[in-house]
């Protein structure tokens, strides 16, 4: 490897290490596979609010390996997710003063930089935001992906 290849690589260990995720609420999870030794595979729902967009609420389910490997934190999850948002009070931001795509979640799914990343994405002609869910790695991500929208629409009484 030479010189220019090892500053680019600790860069990437030092962003990933760095990067601070939103933080999610684990709500529950269901055991989907049975494993003698270790914990059993299962599906984890949690939930997060969007910091920069005051009144919307996501959910992530997220299957999530078990066994020995899954237990002490070496096993790599499977690119496998689901995503629903909601609008769960007034949505108190400016959809003109938001970034076009901004990550508002992210979960280390291994050991070695692989995470689930949810994005904001804003669709100013429908005055609604969109949520994309994806699984990436350094080197090669994953085709998986899943899409929540919610419309900004007023809220209470009017």
């Amino acid at each position: 490897m030479d010189r220019m290849n090892i500053k680019s690589l600790l860069v990437s260990i030092v962003l990933a290490l760095v990067a601070t995720p939103a933080f999610a609420d684990d709500i529950d999870c269901v055991s989907t596979t049975f494993r003698v030794m270790g914990t059993n595979d299962k599906v984890c729902v949690s939930g997060f609010d969007d910091e920069e967009v005051g009144g919307v609420t996501c959910y992530i389910a997220q299957a999530r390996t078990g066994g020995v490997s899954g237990m002490v934190g070496l096993a790599e999850d499977p690119s496998r997710f689901s995503l629903s948002c909601i609008q769960t009070g007034p949505i108190t931001a400016d959809l003109a003063k938001l970034r076009d795509r901004e990550k508002v979640y992210s979960e280390k799914t291994s050991v070695f930089f692989k995470h689930t990343k949810v994005y904001r994405i804003v669709d100013q002609k429908r005055k609604t935001l969109v949520y994309l869910a994806i699984s990436d790695k350094i080197v090669d991500g994953s085709p998986f992906n899943a899409v929540a929208s919610v419309p900004v629409t007023p809220w209470g009484g009017r």
